[in-house]
């Protein structure tokens, strides 16, 4: 765990004094869960529901913000069951899910989701060929509803295979009008009208918070990062949590926070809610 600035550890303090109130936002894959091949195999770091029941004796609530599909992420990560532990410790546990498209709640454990966005279906029935023609026919599609994502990692050239798609799958997409998201090692096709930074903003409203966490490791996570900075701005405090990885070292420059994967995640919400002056690091 590695405070950026000592701006930044002041701002992990500013958090910490109003904690009652805040609101801490969270991704699922690289931030509670570890990175894994399959993309199907994704399942929560050992020590996250253990941390997540501890804050949520001291926060006012915790939302999973993820690119997967909501009902997805709550098989994954048994985040039904985890929602109920937390709400009998004192917080509701949501779950927004395709970049804040699709909403759970603990509470209410229904998934409210909009239509799939015009142009998706076209897309998909156009992308075998384009794969082919990228020399990729053997990367997986993940068809998550409302996008579509497009996997490397299994392949043997991940990086290249990547960089030989993202061109023709942004022409597709565009054509589609429809945003493309690069990740690690996978591009996701989707609609552009809602991102992490709007879902982020939106539950931050919604929760009347007196602070906000927001703790990601890929691209898909810059908007939300951006977020908490802009609330911040405004006087909201606001702690930018980076679970940092070699394949997305960039998001390093906008984080307060550098914690080496799941497992610091896990170690800075213990700190959060632990007694005493901060960590040092």
């Amino acid at each position: 765990m590695e405070f950026t600035s000592d701006d930044a550890r002041a701002h992990f303090d500013a958090v910490r004094d109003v904690l009652d109130g805040a609101v801490v936002g969270l991704d699922f894959d690289g931030t509670l869960s570890p990175m894994v091949d399959d993309p199907e195999a994704a399942r929560l770091h050992p020590g996250a529901p253990g941390a997540m029941l501890e804050l949520a004796e001291a926060v006012r609530a915790v939302a999973v913000i993820t690119g997967r599909p909501a009902r997805q992420a709550i098989a994954m990560g048994d985040l039904d069951a985890l929602g109920n532990a937390m709400l009998d410790r004192g917080a509701e546990l949501f779950v927004l899910g395709q970049y804040g498209n699709e909403r759970w709640s603990a509470t209410e454990q229904r998934i409210r989701s909009p239509r799939p966005p015009a142009g998706l279906a076209s897309f998909e029935r156009e992308l075998p060929s384009v794969l082919r023609k990228a020399g990729a026919a053997d990367a997986y599609v993940e068809e998550k509803g409302l996008a579509v994502a497009v996997h490397t990692r299994r392949m043997q050239d991940p990086a290249g295979a990547l960089q030989r798609l993202t061109g023709p799958l942004s022409e597709l997409a565009e054509r589609h009008h429809l945003t493309l998201e690069p990740g690690r090692n996978v591009i996701e096709v989707r609609s552009g009208q809602m991102h992490k930074g709007h879902a982020l903003r939106a539950f931050v409203a919604e929760q009347e918070a007196t602070g906000v966490v927001f703790g990601g490791d890929d691209l898909g996570d810059v908007e939300a990062f951006e977020a908490v900075r802009a609330l911040r701005a405004d006087g909201l405090p606001g702690l930018v949590v980076c679970s940092a990885s070699t394949e997305q070292p960039s998001l390093v420059e906008l984080a307060d926070v550098v914690v080496d994967g799941p497992a610091g995640v896990v170690e800075l919400l213990t700190a959060l809610v632990a007694r005493g002056p901060a960590p040092a690091g």
